[in-house]
Formats: C-alpha cells, sequence, structure tokens
C-alpha cells in the first residue's frame, strides 16, 4: 500500500506541478483576504483530491463505455502530457487566455480554473486512469487515494505558503524551474507512448 501510494505521488507531483500555480493562484486572489486565500487554497486542494479520485474508482467504467483499451489509454495520456509538458518548456499557459478573464472576475476560482485544468487537468487524470487499470486489490485502491491525498495536502501548502518563495525567486527562477519540471513530464510522456506501443506489441 506504502508503495502505491508513493509511487502515485511521484507520478503525479511533476504532473500537477503545485510550484506552477502558485502564480496564478495569487495573482486570482490579490484582492482577498488572507482567511479567504487560506480558504480558497484549501477549496482547490479538495477540489484536485475529489476530480483525481472521481476518475480513480470511475475511469475504468468510462473506459469500458467507450471501448478504449488500456494500450489506446496509454498513448493519448502520452500525448496529452507531453502537450502538458511542451507548454511549460515554452513557457505557455496552461489555461486561455477567456479562461483568464473569466476567472478574475470569479468570487471562487477553486475549481475553475484552479483546479481544473491548472493543477487536475488532462494530464492527471490520464495518469489517475492508467494507475486504476493496473489495480488488482483493495489495499492498492487505498494506496493510490492515499497518494492523491498527501498530493492534494502539498497543493494546498504550496497555494498557502508559497506566494513570498515566488516573489523572492523572481520570474526568471520560477520560469526555470517550470521548465524543468516540463522536461521532467516529457520524459514521463515518453514512458507512457512507449509503454502503450509495446502493449500492443505484445497482444
Amino acid at each position: 500500500m506504502s508503495s502505491a501510494a508513493s509511487a502515485t505521488f511521484l507520478a503525479l507531483f511533476p504532473i500537477v506541478n503545485p510550484f506552477g500555480g502558485i502564480p496564478l493562484f495569487y495573482s486570482l486572489t490579490s484582492d482577498d483576504s488572507a482567511s479567504e486565500r487560506k480558504r480558497m487554497a484549501l477549496k482547490t486542494a479538495l477540489n484536485v483530491a475529489g476530480i483525481l479520485v472521481s476518475f480513480l474508482f470511475f475511469g475504468r467504467f468510462v473506459l469500458y463505455f467507450f471501448g478504449i483499451s488500456l494500450p489506446v489509454l496509454k498513448i493519448a495520456g502520452g500525448l496529452i502530457v507531453a502537450n502538458t509538458a511542451w507548454g511549460m518548456v515554452t513557457a505557455s499557459s496552461r489555461i486561455t487566455p477567456v479562461e483568464s478573464e473569466e476567472a478574475s472576475t470569479k468570487e471562487d476560482i477553486s475549481f475553475t480554473p484552479m483546479a481544473m485544468p491548472m493543477l487536475s487537468g488532462p494530464g492527471a487524470i490520464g495518469v489517475v486512469m492508467g494507475l486504476a487499470a493496473h489495480v488488482d486489490s483493495g489495499a492498492s485502491y487505498l494506496g493510490i487515494v492515499l497518494g492523491v491525498l498527501s498530493l492534494a495536502l502539498t497543493v494546498y501548502l504550496f497555494l498557502r505558503l508559497g506566494g513570498p518563495l515566488v516573489e523572492r525567486l523572481g520570474p526568471s527562477a520560477t520560469g526555470a524551474i517550470n521548465r524543468i519540471f516540463g522536461f521532467l513530464i516529457l520524459a514521463i510522456a515518453v514512458q507512457l507512448v512507449w509503454d502503450g506501443v509495446s502493449d500492443f506489441r505484445v497482444q
């Protein structure tokens, strides 16, 4: 169970990239009080956990309903993750200008755009569904859930405490860190695609 939890956390952390969500979170909550910002950080973390756990338990039914095989899921997930990674490497935003403009006028930004699509977007969902496809016991399910909850706690801590760190690092250092995360995510994406192609060759 502990190995499943740690594997889940390590697989999702670079893709969710809580560090990369800090600048957007603080820009969207710039007019909020400290207590309101704390509440929004908690709601964002809970939404991230809710989205990922939902796809963990119900993702396989979605695959069955649409007739999607595991190798296809791995390849599709890898391509989505690669797109996310490329956006990070080239410093592209995960949310569109329209979404950003809409978010600036919303009172609650915890679900959109923070949880979806900024943190627990298609790439993270694809990874969770891929993990779920390999689950063979209740202990493994529990381990993945614990990994997701640990990640959600990390998201909360980053959003709650990360503002001063980002300000101290500055845009250049923050961008460099995001590009490093992007490179790691791109490697994960290539591995997902390779695993999917390899599974096709075995079948």
